[in-house]
């Protein structure tokens, strides 16, 4: 009687408490999830790249150092109502789900990046031109921040927990791919347009294209379902719904928006602390190289416009080449290590390679392109599967779209916008190098607080493997772990002091 009652105790999985992943499904939902994410950063990429251009266009009446700061200023402006974006999707999310939820973000960001590429500009209407522009930049904004928390619970919650890494990473591949598209189009107009034709009317083409890619990416995330973490709380918020009646007060206010919110930052606040400080570390890294480097080269060291952007390109294409191969690796050797390792190396290397950057030619902005490079791939191939781990999934979307949208919004998206005016202001062209190296100091400290998710299951939701022998075995060794648990707690309530007369010398002294 007293061993099944301690048997009781720790309870062995069964074979419903392990979900086998779909391979198919689970590969339509990278595939959407990945190519959404491709069209959302294509579009954000491209106004970054063109940054000098859309000055001119927009800002005519100011020198060049202020048309970059209005330029980022109006692209910071999208940042600052993320966190709208996540207070409204993120809950919103883990209500109605996550599938929803990210088309009507696809919908969003297309028909707003699209309206750019129509706006009329300064010389034609005057002052309204910057003001529709910034219209549009907000809309961008509030639906990016329901895009990057939702995507990466998505592929989260479809990944089995061997390979989360590895198949997380591939969003963040898709980010990449829309930077590098982004930047390779933008390249190929200069080189074909020019500078005047460029500023003319070939700054709009990048824009036009966002509503074909809107159009496709729509279709991929509507034929999507719903990821079984989420049907399978679905279905025990229902079942306990209707064990109570539905009556219950305290679990209505629980699952409503506020409910959810007020749990969010009161249970769970060292998690969102961790998120932002990870997110921050990214982020900073991410937009110091995807958003502002080409301008840093361009309008700060006098580097002609080819070579900055093909410099900018060669990075992407390095860090799409590599993504999903740090994701993998942080399936076998654990994510802490890699953020931890990332973090000392941006301490490290950053000043370097801003260093090489500035020494001008080909060859050592090259290296030092290179360095940044590595160093944001670490953290790009291993963030989508280190983020969605560290809140349960009732919570999952709303408490990431709120925790990463505040950092990305402070510290992220204003790393353009700061790094021009203090080098602007400072005249030290050195300044990018120690925000960065800040930034690693930050990410040092948050990942010392991380727990290790890698091959575990994600908070709130039971173990996901890729077969049926691999559920098999998970829960036989589930069973003989329970077994052996079950047998030493026995042994000690019969002996609890078998182990201290074991330890007694034979003499009978202690």
């Amino acid at each position: 009687m007293v061993r099944t009652l301690l048997r009781r105790r720790k309870k062995a999985l069964s074979a419903a408490d392990v979900t086998v992943s779909d391979r198919p499904a689970v590969r339509r939902a990278v595939t959407a999830a990945a190519l959404g994410n491709t069209m959302e950063w294509f579009d954000f990429g491209v106004y970054a790249y063109l940054a000098g251009t859309i000055g001119k266009v927009f800002f005519p009446s100011s020198s060049p150092g202020a048309q970059v700061v209005s330029t980022f200023a109006t692209f910071a402006a999208a940042f600052l109502v993320r966190p709208l974006g996540g207070l409204v999707f993120g809950p919103l999310g883990d209500r109605i789900g996550r599938q929803r939820v990210l088309a009507a973000t696809m919908i969003m960001m297309a028909v707003s990046t699209f309206a750019v590429g129509c706006l009329p500009t300064y010389s034609a209407i005057g002052f309204a031109a910057p003001l529709l522009l910034l219209l549009c930049r907000l809309v961008q904004g509030f639906s990016t921040g329901g895009e990057y928390a939702g995507a990466t619970t998505y592929i989260a919650e479809y990944a089995p927990d061997q390979r989360r890494g590895f198949l997380g990473s591939w969003l963040d591949f898709g980010t990449f791919v829309g930077y590098s598209l982004g930047s390779g189009l933008v390249t190929v107009l200069t080189l074909t347009l020019g500078s005047d034709g460029l500023e003319s009317w070939g700054w709009r083409i990048p824009f036009f294209i966002a509503g074909p890619l809107g159009l496709i990416g729509l279709y991929m995330r509507m034929k999507l379902e719903e990821t079984p973490a989420f049907q399978q709380e679905a279905a025990h918020a229902a079942s306990a719904r209707e064990d109570g009646d539905g009556t219950d007060p305290v679990e209505a206010a629980r699952q409503s928006g506020k409910g959810r919110l007020r749990e969010i930052f009161t249970q769970h606040w060292q998690a969102v602390l961790i998120c932002m400080g990870l997110v921050l570390l990214y982020n900073v890294t991410n937009y110091m190289v995807t958003s502002y480097l080409p301008t840093y080269m361009t309008v700060t060291l006098g580097e002609s416009d080819t070579t900055a952007q093909l410099l900018v390109l060669g990075t992407m294409l390095l860090v799409v080449l590599t993504i999903t191969a740090v994701g993998r690796s942080s399936d076998r050797w654990g994510r802490r290590p890699l953020f931890m390792g990332g973090s000392i190396a941006m301490i490290v290397l950053a000043l370097p390679a801003f260093i090489l950057i500035r020494e001008g030619g080909i060859l050592s902005p090259a290296f030092g392109c290179v360095l940044l490079g590595l160093l944001l791939v670490v953290f790009a191939g291993t963030s989508a599967s280190t983020l969605p781990a560290l809140f349960p999934t009732r919570l999952r979307y709303g408490a990431l779209s709120i925790a990463f949208n505040i950092s990305v919004s402070v510290f992220g998206g204003t790393t353009p916008l700061f790094a021009s005016f203090l080098v602007d202001t400072t005249g030290n062209t050195l300044v990018p190098a120690y925000y960065l190296m800040v930034a690693g100091a930050v990410g040092l400290v948050s990942t010392f607080f991380l727990h290790e998710t890698a091959g575990r299951p994600l908070r709130g939701s039971g173990p996901m493997v890729e077969t049926a022998a691999e559920a098999r075995a998970l829960v036989a060794r589930s069973r003989t772990e329970a077994g052996r648990h079950a047998r030493d707690v026995w042994l000690r309530v019969r002996h609890p002091l078998g182990g201290r007369n074991r330890a007694k010398k034979p003499d009978g002294k202690g």
